[in-house]
């Protein structure tokens, strides 16, 4: 299967698995911050639903912003 770059089966899986890492890492706290649950970077790993999470972060109204809204009702 990875033979076309070159590389022994072996040390190709360790590879993707350490940049799938490495990506995952920063995508974790940025979910995070956003006060939905890391958890939800895992589906960026899945091909297609990846595209759908992204439009559902950019889109959707955000715990954070929630919380943020109800502190300011409560203030005013």
């Amino acid at each position: 299967m990875f033979e076309s770059l070159g590389l022994p089966e072996s040390i190709a899986v360790v590879a993707i698995v350490l940049i799938s890492l490495i990506w995952i890492w920063p995508v974790w706290r940025i979910v995070a911050k956003t006060g939905h649950p890391g958890a939800l970077t895992l589906l960026f790993l899945i091909p297609a639903i990846n595209l759908g999470m992204l439009f559902y972060l950019a889109f959707a109204e955000w715990p954070i912003e929630r919380e943020l809204k109800t502190l300011r009702q409560r203030g005013a």
